[in-house]
């Protein structure tokens, strides 16, 4: 699980341990039920089970892989619509290209973020190059779903790509860990993502025994997906392993341990940290729309089908047959 790493950590910016910050308690332990989607392709719903006031302002989230692909075996999506949400696909091994109606689009390899802003519609399409699908190899990767407010739901679409090279590094006082910061802010370093819902979202890896406590907003809450290890969460080191998600309550702080032993497999603690302010209105979401009305979901499906989220470009690629992680049949 490679994504951008650091020869030495202790040369990165220290994210100071918070002195007076109240803890989060952790509120529950949920896992994650496994599947495959389109033709095989395997995914953990990390957010499934999950009650609506603890993800908001996210949606769902999707750990596509870890998947080791032989020659011929990569699959993509097929063209299909977005409305209402942001998709955020942060990429850890392997090579996606994205392309888009609105003109969006480009190529990420493992450590890139593409963040795509749906707005009020689009069509797009991932898939594989060509030259994955000939050689096979490795493909490993989060998606996850970021809500719009009712007053961004209908802005227009924006594509961001993300570099690897782009994303904050910091680690903790010890140099135990390694934090990506994807988005947002944390303890005033700034990630790259520009977002319309205020979210934080940071990769982390957690050497074996390092712990690490963050300062985190009071009015953002927070989640702690296993992509890979064990280790446990909160003062009271509630047990977490691949593919758990961890639940935060309310306060200031949040606190995350990787254990002493780790399988060969996976040496080190490799956790997503999530934190956004809720947005607290009513939510209706079917399919490839989020919206918050079923009168504003049917106008959203009136809408692709006359052709008004966008048309497939003439230079388009085609879709190889399947459906991405977390995308649903329009």
């Amino acid at each position: 699980m490679p994504a951008v790493t650091v020869e030495n950590p202790l040369t990165l910016p220290r994210v100071a341990e918070p002195q007076a910050a109240a803890p989060r308690k952790v509120l529950a332990v949920v896992s994650a039920p496994g599947g495959f989607e389109g033709e095989g392709f395997p995914v953990r719903r990390a957010f499934a089970g999950i009650n609506y006031q603890y993800l908001d302002p996210f949606i769902m989230m999707d750990q596509m892989g870890e998947v080791e692909y032989a020659p011929g075996e990569p699959k993509g999506t097929p063209w299909h619509p977005h409305r209402g949400f942001e998709t955020v696909t942060y990429l850890i091994d392997g090579t996606f290209v994205h392309q888009d109606s609105n003109g969006g689009g480009g190529i990420i390899n493992g450590g890139d973020t593409q963040w795509m802003t749906a707005g009020s519609g689009l069509l797009h399409i991932e898939a594989p190059p060509e030259s994955l699908v000939v050689s096979g190899g490795l493909f490993h990767g989060l998606q996850l779903w970021v809500n719009l407010p009712a007053s961004d739901k209908m802005m227009p679409p924006r594509y961001q790509d993300i570099g690897g090279g782009q994303v904050q590094l910091l680690t903790t006082p010890d140099g135990g860990s390694l934090l990506r910061v994807i988005a947002g802010e944390l303890d005033g370093h700034q990630g790259p993502g520009i977002t319309h819902t205020p979210i934080t979202m940071i990769h982390a890896t957690v050497s074996p025994g390092a712990q690490i406590t963050l300062p985190w907003r009071e009015d953002f809450n927070a989640l702690a997906y296993v992509m890979a290890g064990r280790g446990s969460v909160g003062e009271d080191r509630r047990p977490v392993r691949t593919g758990q998600t961890a639940v935060f309550g309310e306060g200031g702080s949040l606190t995350v341990r990787a254990d002493e032993s780790q399988d060969s497999n996976a040496p080190d603690l490799e956790i997503v940290i999530l934190g956004g302010r809720p947005i607290r209105e009513p939510m209706a979401h079917y399919g490839p729309f989020v919206m918050n009305s079923q009168h504003e979901l049917q106008q959203a499906f009136d809408d692709f089908q006359a052709g008004r989220l966008g048309r497939i470009p003439t230079t388009a690629r085609t879709g190889l047959g399947h459906r991405g992680a977390g995308e649903a049949d329009s």
